[in-house]
């Protein structure tokens, strides 16, 4: 028998609880994490994080939906979080720990931008602290957010951003939470005036409606309509395939885009599709290229209109991992297609073989800030220099590519002047190269009933204008 007394549990320090696990925000910190430490987009971290934790019964509908509201929002806000932090600290944000950052940040949306009691939010902040950071960088956090809780959203701007007066921009960048570069950038585009740039940045912050698209010849709008109910979709704004779901409805329980037959595609993208498919062309009409292919969207809509005419569409993209993305886009479309992996600057096609040509080229993505508001902390001025061979080495090959008589389509998801007219310019005027011949196609007859859409002749969509992301295009016409 052993007369050896039972060893006690560790006895915890007197006052000392275990924290609190609240798998919510949890989620939320994971998420950010995954964003800063890998480079993560929130829209593709964020889905199967939410599934995991409704596979193991944590979650329902109402936690995914603060679980989201938590990660975007902080996303969205946060160069206006980190000014607001910054006033609250002793010492430079970058000597702050990134993980006691992320904590901080969603302390601050919870306190700022949405209605959870100043109480719960601080109190829930530093809970998550404890689990995530430990009780010494909890101790912190909460001298911090309690410094934050003094004064609401209106309240902290007055304090941290300079008036709009004496620096525009700096107001504009702390206020609506832009880097400064972005917000000159997007002056630029708009052509001056307060009121435009404002509603531009404005707009970059508010969630997305979720478009569908009815990819002809395979599905319908009224099909979609009727599937996802009157109660909670809507007609696209401008394009004949949209439908524009309610706020919070989920595409893949959606039996026509699980099999392909509709998709997930911003109203923006539909139209560029549509408007190269209906431009005017003389003779044969038999061969359409889509250059820069992946992930599919456009190639899928593009397939499906030719297909309507007896045309053939070939998918090219780079990467081969986005070509099979093309492929899946594609697959059960009616009519001729084929999908290669092949770099569009130099092509395995021969000089002329197309009849319509999209060239949605690579950029940086400053017309989507509202579905990657990540995105925006990431971009550098620098990034455009990088990216402005491959634009022109891109629509060059595709001017190459069309035959005398066909259409070439410049498309960009970015509104930087840099990126946009400008890079067309400089192909028609050989800066860089021989001169092309071609001419300026009217891209607005080519997207009806869309107000607002310039001097032409190429269309610059806006989130505020539009409700779409803020598609740029050209088309032009090979002369020689």
């Amino acid at each position: 028998m052993n007369d050896q007394p039972r060893s006690r549990p560790a006895q915890q320090p007197k006052g000392h609880r275990r924290p609190k696990k609240d798998p919510v925000r949890i989620l939320a910190f994971e998420a950010l994490r995954a964003v800063d430490e890998r480079d993560a987009y929130a829209n593709l971290v964020l889905p199967p994080l939410l599934k995991k934790a409704r596979d193991k019964g944590d979650f329902d509908a109402r936690d995914a939906a603060l679980a989201t509201e938590l990660v975007y929002g902080t996303l969205r806000r946060q160069g206006t979080y980190d000014a607001i932090i910054a006033a609250c600290v002793d010492r430079p944000l970058r000597e702050v720990d990134p993980p006691v950052l992320d904590v901080l940040a969603l302390g601050a949306h919870q306190l700022l931008g949405t209605r959870i009691p100043t109480h719960a939010a601080v109190s829930a902040s530093v809970e998550l602290a404890r689990v995530v950071l430990g009780d010494g960088r909890a101790r912190f956090v909460n001298a911090v957010l309690r410094k934050v809780s003094a004064e609401d959203l209106e309240g902290w701007l007055e304090r941290v951003a300079p008036p709009y007066d004496e620096d525009a921009e700096e107001h504009l960048a702390i206020v609506h939470s832009h880097p400064r570069w972005i917000v000159s950038a997007l002056w630029d585009s708009l052509g001056g005036g307060r009121a435009g740039i404002e509603d531009l940045l404005e707009a970059d912050n508010e969630r997305p409606e979720v478009t569908l698209v009815a990819r002809p010849g395979r599905s319908t709008t009224e099909e979609l309509l009727d599937v996802v109910g009157e109660d909670s979709a809507l007609p696209g704004r401008w394009s004949p395939y949209a439908v524009r779901m309610a706020e919070g409805g989920e595409p893949g329980a959606i039996e026509a885009v699980r099999d392909g037959r509709a998709g997930v595609q911003d109203e923006g993208s539909q139209l560029v599709a549509i408007a190269l498919a209906n431009a005017e062309i003389e003779g044969r009409d038999e061969r359409w290229l889509d250059g820069c292919a992946g992930p599919g969207g456009k190639a899928a809509m593009l397939a499906a209109l030719a297909a309507k005419r007896g045309a053939a569409l070939l998918a090219s993209e780079k990467l081969p991992h986005r070509a099979r993305l093309v492929e899946r886009a594609l697959a059960g479309n009616p009519g001729p297609y084929q999908v290669i992996a092949a770099d569009g600057t130099r092509p395995p096609w021969l000089p002329g073989s197309f009849d319509r040509v999209l060239m949605d080229v690579p950029c940086t993505g400053l017309g989507a800030l509202r579905r990657r508001p990540e995105a925006r902390w990431r971009r550098r001025p620098g990034d455009l220099e990088g990216f402005a061979p491959l634009q022109r080495g891109l629509l060059r090959e595709a001017l190459s590519a069309v035959r005398i008589g066909g259409i070439v389509g410049y498309a960009t998801c970015s509104p930087h002047l840099a990126e946009t007219r400008v890079v067309v310019e400089d192909v028609l005027k050989g800066r860089g190269g021989q001169p092309v011949e071609a001419e300026w196609i009217d891209v607005r007859p080519l997207m009806p009933g869309v107000p607002a859409l310039g001097d032409g002749p190429d269309v610059q969509l806006w989130p505020h204008m539009h409700g779409t992301d803020a598609m740029y295009m050209a088309l032009l016409r090979r002369t020689a």
